[in-house]
């Protein structure tokens, strides 16, 4: 990342002082080396916005996180609950095969058999 794509990133009212955008630059190069893949882009903007978010602000971003954490994972609770019910329900009512349910629900067919007590 170039300063000037940071810069950019950040918009106009990022609050940082000149050093602060050096070292962020260096941490930007470093999330970036450790989320080489093109695929990881998610990861390195969820990196970087913490990085930024340490150093410009007071808010506790730790217990942010904690608490995004903790409501993503019952949110996946909830969905597995509700894929497994539908598994049973569709697939026992023969509108879906195991593996047609599988790859739509995009778990593999072993998840689903499990479900269904096989």
């Amino acid at each position: 990342m170039q300063r000037y794509e940071l810069e950019a990133w950040l918009g106009n009212d990022h609050s940082l002082d000149a050093d602060q955008i050096g070292e962020l630059l260096t941490t930007a190069e470093e999330i970036a080396d450790r989320y080489p893949d093109p695929d990881d882009q998610p990861e390195r903007d969820a990196a970087l916005s913490t990085a930024y978010q340490l150093m410009a602000t007071d808010q506790d971003v730790v217990e942010g996180l904690a608490r995004e954490r903790d409501a993503a994972k019952a949110a996946e609770v909830r969905a597995l609950a509700g894929l497994h019910q539908a598994a049973i329900t569709l697939i026992g009512r023969g509108d879906a095969t195991e593996s047609g349910f599988a790859r739509q629900a995009g778990v593999d067919r072993m998840t689903v058999r499990k479900w269904l007590g096989k």
